[in-house]
């Protein structure tokens, strides 16, 4: 210690004005002390806050004695030995790794900070003197996923074990793989061609399945049905158009789609304008008609062509509507036309004579026979 107007100083902390130079004896004083000395603010350790007397270890922007920078876990002393920073503490290597490193999930051993991708930064805290400082940085990055950590040489597929270091992978029941694995073994596949669908592709979804855009197609003419509207018939599907071509109903006449509207006669479907009279053409929708060897008549033409012509009026008898009719061997009368030539009286549901083309009641048929032998 230096004593100085009765106080006491380090050597290192006084310096001498002219000489620049700290004061290391009592005898380098000169009379006019309060000229000759300044006081010099000292470095101080980081630990214990004391002044240097010498050397020094400088880290962590701070400077230290050189046996009080230690790792915080084990207090092994830093100086000149790499060191890990972890929340504003140093650890040594060996600690960092016993407390902080991650396991490899692949060979389930420590990720140590000498590992490739390692993500912490190592320093090296060299020995130095008052002017001198030399720090080594070794950075990379951690390979992690999920809360899981790999060694570089261990980040492989789990089928086809090639790296997957800054290359794209999927994740499966807890194991890994490169894209192209993934897609063989897990992707979702094409119902029409049985391919996968990659990135980017455009997905057509219908009752559970899925189709690429160009494989979702009418299964008639094979074109790509889109965004346009479909009908699906027996477990495929079809445009509009040739749903209708093939399953649509057709006229049995024309042969035509029947789009709307339409009869059914016999079972058979029919456009409204195409059901006519074999005849005369005349619609019969909605009107009364009957048929002949398999061909709709209206009411008229058929009483014209085959109907039964009544014995008495010679008007064909169609029976349409319920009418009733009478017939004798080979003569046919509308019941309102069988009545007696003589007297008109119905004859319907009584006896009759016939006389020639007469047919006549009892009473006539007695009186035209007296008349005749008279």
């Amino acid at each position: 210690m230096i004593v100085v107007r009765k106080a006491e100083y380090l050597p290192a902390c006084l310096v001498h004005i002219a000489a620049g130079v700290a004061l290391t004896r009592r005898s380098s004083l000169v009379a006019d002390e309060s000229k000759l000395l300044v006081l010099r603010i000292a470095r101080r350790c980081g630990a214990a806050s004391l002044i240097f007397a010498g050397e020094y270890t400088k880290a962590m922007n701070k400077d230290w004695h050189s046996d009080h920078f230690c790792c915080w876990q084990c207090d092994g002393t830093l100086t000149g030995q790499r060191y890990i920073l972890r929340d504003e503490h140093p650890y040594c290597i060996k600690c960092y790794e016993d407390v902080f490193a991650n396991t490899c999930d692949e060979c389930a051993k420590p990720i140590g900070i000498d590992s490739k991708m390692q993500k912490t930064v190592a320093l090296f805290a060299e020995y130095c003197g008052r002017e001198h400082l030399w720090c080594a940085h070794i950075c990379a990055e951690d390979l992690s996923y999920k809360e899981k950590h790999w060694h570089e040489d261990c980040f492989l597929c789990n089928m086809c074990k090639i790296s997957l270091v800054d290359k794209p992978f999927g994740s499966k029941n807890d194991r890994i793989f490169c894209s192209n694995c993934y897609d063989q073994a897990f992707a979702t596949r094409c119902d029409g061609c049985n391919e996968i669908f990659r990135a980017g592709m455009k997905k057509m979804e219908y009752k559970g399945k899925q189709w690429h855009d160009k494989c979702f197609c009418c299964a008639l003419c094979k074109t790509p049905i889109g965004t346009k509207s479909f009908i699906p018939k027996n477990e495929e599907v079809y445009c509009a158009s040739c749903y209708e071509e093939k399953f649509a109903t057709r006229c049995s006449k024309c042969k035509k789609v029947i789009s709307t509207g339409g009869v059914t006669y016999k079972n058979e479907p029919w456009h409204r304008e195409c059901f006519c009279c074999t005849n005369c053409n005349t619609s019969l929708a909605g009107q009364r008609f009957t048929s002949k060897d398999e061909k709709p008549y209206c009411a008229n033409c058929y009483g014209e062509l085959f109907a039964k012509r009544c014995n008495a009026c010679v008007k064909p008898i169609t029976g349409i509507g319920g009418a009733k009719f009478i017939s004798f061997e080979d003569r046919h009368w509308h019941n309102d036309c069988f009545i007696c030539a003589q007297c008109s009286t119905s004859l319907v549901g009584k006896g009759f004579i016939t006389d020639g083309a007469d047919i006549l009641c009892p009473e006539c048929a007695k009186a035209r026979l007296m008349a005749a032998n008279s």
